[in-house]
Parts: structure tokens; sequence; C-alpha cells
């Protein structure tokens, strides 16, 4: 790995927390920080992030303690985007709290969970995770007596929604349609890219899955490191481990493969980032917003080698069977939940069932979307099994 030095330049891009677009609600600035580090600390303090503990990523959280949850997860991410940041000269609050928070409005059982209630909603409106972690702070947490949602700054908004960049093409389906409607009474420029501090965290999300399922993978025996030794970027690396170290086992073996592809990862990003930067001149914040294209991104031979890693991850992990079988249970748990609360809904709890009243079926959907997709993977089991079985108590 390159060498970054301790103290590294301010970036003349980079966001400026003190001439943050401020908040929708005016309120008055703290005098211990900034108004990045602030979102940071509300996003930690939120119900939705601490859920995270026990929301999956792939594998469901009764099925080990040792794998990755959202939780875990979004750590990871936080830690690499913090860095990654500091070394670029970026805001590095602001990169760490859009990492932190990214990942909020995901329910139970990971993209099987998705799935399902993209399906349950199909005619309701629709379900998008990213929609849904907006929603998580800008309406669904109540924790402040003057607005609902967290009253984020525009720049940490901006990230949220936009992170992977612009949402226009988005914003005709019907589940974006609570993001067209947040736009018109308080705009975020949906049409431009987002922070450089954002982009950044949506690379640091590439960086911790990717390496964090080839550790996860390894360690359920859903493949050897002898399958990785010919996939592009792990298999060079892991060749690298053997000959320098072929007295470490096959545990410390795979863990010093993955540090070092996260070293490479992060090395590589860097270099084209600023390569970047470079080529199109960019001075300001704004400038980065102009751009036609990312400035944060992977050079073109890493994003052929990811995406060949991803295909091998595809085939021998996220299509296992034993995935595979996890995920049909978790969609039949959603799907009979669903249908029963929509049918039903005087079996919700209190809070719930008051907020489905007096509304229209799709109104009805919505409420009882927001509450599952709120819960964690071990509450949606226990919830399912009181509902249909008759020897669970409540």
């Amino acid at each position: 790995m390159s060498q970054v030095p301790y103290f590294v330049p301010r970036a003349p891009y980079a966001e400026d927390p003190f001439k943050s677009k401020g908040r929708r609600f005016k309120e008055d600035e703290s005098r211990t920080r900034t108004p990045f580090a602030r979102d940071r600390d509300r996003i930690i303090h939120t119900s939705a992030f601490r859920r995270l503990k026990e929301k999956t990523q792939v594998f469901v959280a009764h099925e080990g303690d040792n794998f990755r949850t959202r939780l875990t997860h979004s750590l990871e991410v936080a830690q690499v985007a913090r860095s990654l940041a500091t070394a670029l000269g970026l805001d590095s609050d602001l990169a760490e709290t859009i990492a932190l928070g990214h990942d909020l409005g995901h329910p139970p059982f990971g993209h099987a969970g998705e799935d399902e209630l993209e399906i349950q909603m199909r005619d309701y409106g629709g379900f998008d995770h990213n929609v849904q972690t907006f929603r998580v702070v800008t309406e669904l947490e109540h924790r402040y007596p003057d607005f609902l949602g967290l009253n984020l700054t525009w720049e940490t908004l901006e990230g949220i929604i936009k992170h992977n960049g612009p949402v226009t093409n988005k914003l005709g389906k019907p589940s974006w349609k609570a993001i067209s409607k947040y736009d018109n009474e308080y705009e975020l420029g949906l049409d431009s890219w987002a922070s450089a501090e954002a982009q950044v965290a949506a690379l640091a999300d590439d960086i911790a899955y990717n390496n964090h399922d080839v550790d996860d993978g390894v360690t359920a025996g859903l493949f050897t490191l002898d399958e990785l030794m010919d996939v592009p970027l792990i298999g060079p690396i892991l060749f690298a481990v053997k000959s320098e170290r072929p007295d470490l086992d096959p545990r410390l073996t795979h863990l010093e493969a993955v540090r070092r592809m996260i070293g490479a990862m992060v090395d590589d990003v860097m270099g084209e980032t600023l390569q970047r930067a470079a080529a199109s001149g960019v001075q300001s914040a704004d400038d980065v917003r102009a751009l036609d294209h990312a400035l944060v991104a992977f050079s073109p031979d890493m994003a052929e080698d990811l995406a060949r890693l991803r295909s091998f991850l595809y085939e021998r992990m996220y299509r296992h069977w034993r995935v595979n079988r996890t995920r049909s249970q978790a969609r039949r748990i959603l799907g009979e939940m669903f249908a029963l609360f929509l049918k039903e809904p005087e079996v919700l709890p209190t809070y719930w069932f008051a907020k489905s009243q007096n509304r229209d079926e799709a109104g009805r959907a919505r409420v009882v979307c927001d509450y599952i997709a709120g819960m964690t993977d071990r509450f949606a089991i226990e919830e399912h099994r009181k509902l249909f079985h008759l020897d669970v108590w409540n």
C-alpha cells in the first residue's frame, strides 16, 4: 500500500460543515459538534440504527454470531468511508454519517425481505429500500417535539438519497413518490451528482460488502480458498499470501487476503479519484455536483475485476441452495404476515393499528409495510410464530 501522510490538506472541493445549506427546520447550532457530526450522532441514536444489529446481510441472524449483520456492515462501511475521506482531504464526518445511515431502511432478511415487500406493495405504491431509508430519517423516526424525522442537514439528506448518482430517472416509479413529494417542498437537486463525501460512502459500501462476503462465504463453507484462486483480484492476492507465508493456517490466510484486498481497493479509489479531480479541474463542492460523471470511482480495471468477483459470489454464495432455502422461508414469513395484517389490522400492535385507521387500502398497506420493514430477523420470526401458532402466547 502507498503511504498516506498523517495530515492531508483539505481538498478545495470538500464540503465545509460551516457553509452547510442548513436544515429544513431551523435549529440552534451545537456548541460542541459540527452540523455533520451532529447528524452522525442523531443517526446513531435512532431505533432504526439499533435494530440493524439483527437484520441480516446474507445469513439470517439466527444462523450464527460470526456473520455480518446490517449493523456490523454499516460500521465497516463507515470505517472505510472515514479513512478514505480523510486521505482524500474530504469532510470525514459527512462521509461517515452517510455511511452509517445508508441501510436504515432495509427490511429483515436482506434482499429476500426487500423482494417480498416489493411484491406485496406492488399494487399499493411499491417499496424501495433507499426510499425507505429516506423516510426513516425524514418521517418515521419521531424523537423530537417540533418535527418528524431527524431534521438532518441538506448535505446528509442529499447523500442518503443519491450517493449512487442522480435519481431523476427513478422519480416516475410509484415507490419513489415520497421522494418527489419531499423534493417539491425542500429541493435536493436530484438531477446532479452528490458531494464527493457521499460518493466516498457509496464506494466504501462496495469495498466493505465485497470483502466481507468473501470472508463470510469462506467461514460458512460455501466455497474454499482453492476455489478463489482463479477469481480476479482475490486470487492473485491469495497466491501472494500463500507464497510469502506458507506457514499460515487457512483461517489467517483468508483474513490476510481480505485485509490486503481492502487495501488494494482503497488505493485504487484514491488513485482514480485524484486523477479525475485533476482532469476535471474541480475547485468546489458545487463543481463536483456539476460534473456529468462520478468524481469518486474505481479504475476501469478494478471495476472489471469486481464485476467478475461479484459474478462468482452470486453463483457460489447468494444463490447457494442453503441461502436459497433461507430466502424462501423468509419470504413466506413476510408474505403471510403482510396478508394477515392488511386483512385484519386489529391484530397489529396498538400504535400501528392506530396509524392504520382512517386510511384507504393503499394507506393501510403502507403502514403494514412500515411495521414489517422495521422488524429485525428475530422479531419477524417470533411475530410470525405468535400469529400462526396457537401454542405460542403473546
